[in-house]
């Protein structure tokens, strides 16, 4: 009786940290989701600003590539209307859970969430008339070849607009632990993927906003 009793109660324990464990995970997602969405959101972020530059239209086609809480994805999502479309694509499945449920409670019926690697054939081949990256950049791996293969989900005249931390120079966070990329890479390696540099915005303090197009050779 003492043993099924211990028995009984070690399964109880087990039980009882799989639920505190899932329910941990999905809080800690969606505090960081709601951080993200709140530093996005903040004056110095600019974020009318950044939609002012992108000049989105009514029925584009627009990739958020590392969504984070999704704060874009819905602004372009207002924005592109719905006869636009939104993928909004992450490797963090969580988050793409939290921007799928502020999708369906604001009633945005036109994006879809992404999951890379796994779901990463579900872009558009050739469809895409803008790719938007904000403070990712640093965070990918064979940068060049990445941005070579996504190519061919660009439009002919599509764009990549890219929003990363510039070296600072300072003790700050994004200095201290490289989460930042000179404007000249980013340019250079940009070129190497096939893409010219069309414009460049200078109203964000510690970010450099460049937007590419593809170069004649890499354009059908």
């Amino acid at each position: 009786m003492t043993f099924f009793l211990k028995k009984l109660k070690f399964r109880k324990g087990i039980f009882m940290m799989l639920v505190f464990s899932f329910l941990f995970t999905q809080c800690t997602a969606s505090y960081k989701a709601k951080r993200f969405n709140k530093t996005a959101a903040e004056a110095e972020s600019k974020p009318e600003e950044i939609i002012k530059a992108l000049n989105l239209e009514s029925g584009m086609i627009v990739a958020d590539l590392g969504s984070g809480g999704g704060y874009f994805s819905l602004l372009f999502a207002k924005q592109v209307g719905s006869s636009g479309r939104v993928y909004a694509v992450d490797i963090n499945k969580d988050f793409l859970d939290f921007i799928q449920k502020e999708a369906n409670e604001k009633k945005v019926e036109n994006i879809q969430t992404i999951l890379l690697p796994t779901e990463e054939t579900k872009l558009p081949k050739s469809g895409l008339d803008l790719i938007f990256t904000r403070n990712v950049y640093h965070h990918l791996k064979d940068r060049t070849e990445y941005f070579k293969k996504l190519s061919q989900n660009l439009k002919p005249d599509g764009k990549i607009a890219i929003i990363d931390y510039k070296p600072m120079g300072t003790f700050s966070f994004t200095d201290i632990f490289k989460h930042n990329t000179p404007k000249e890479t980013i340019v250079k390696e940009m070129e190497n993927a096939g893409y010219i540099l069309k414009n460049e915005h200078n109203f964000l303090n510690k970010q450099s906003f460049l937007i590419f197009a593809k170069s004649e050779e890499t354009a059908p």
